[in-house]
């Protein structure tokens, strides 16, 4: 018996294409769209981008100037919990600070760093005001979960989002 090439080669083709683009659509209809919706009707969100794979859910968020980062993280669990499953979730925040704001933060940043590290949460937001009475204008909001401590820093239109993990870590987090 011969088989002749051709006709053996479409029908990989044909089947690879089906079963790829059937895993593609499924990925897409079922599971990033869903979830891309969940993420935009979360209260202070203006916009978003996401990436899901096996593993792990990228998130970029951009945020409204009085968003409260606590609750936007809290409704993207929560909401999205039958999509996300137990992939680890890793969420950017993509503000507007302004260089009088970074500059401002990383000066706050060795005592806040050091509350971390020693786990005295409670002195965080003693040190952000402490450092906020010499701006004029410069509002603080802090607050904190099981998983993280939120920072939002505001001076006129600027504003900074911090998520700092709770977990002890050296050096530099990844969302400062």
């Amino acid at each position: 018996m011969k088989l002749r090439l051709l006709p053996v080669v479409m029908s990989v083709i044909i089947s690879a294409g089906v079963l790829f683009g059937g895993w593609f659509a499924y990925t897409s209809l079922a599971m990033e769209n869903p979830l891309s919706d969940i993420i935009s009707k979360v209260p202070g969100v203006t916009s978003s981008t996401m990436k899901l794979d096996n593993n792990s859910v990228d998130i970029e968020l951009t945020l409204n100037s009085d968003a409260n980062l606590r609750n936007v993280v809290d409704h993207i669990h929560k909401d999205g919990a039958s999509i996300i499953g137990k992939r680890s979730v890793s969420i950017d925040i993509k503000s507007k600070p302004s260089e009088k704001l970074d500059q401002w933060w990383s000066k706050a940043l060795f005592e806040v760093a050091q509350a971390m590290e020693t786990k005295h949460y409670a002195d965080i937001p003693t040190t952000l005001q402490k450092y906020a009475a010499d701006v004029p204008g410069m509002k603080v909001d802090s607050e904190m979960d099981q998983s993280y401590v939120y920072i939002r820093l505001t001076d006129g239109e600027a504003t900074k989002f911090i998520m700092l993990p709770r977990t002890s870590q050296i050096g530099v987090w990844p969302n400062e």
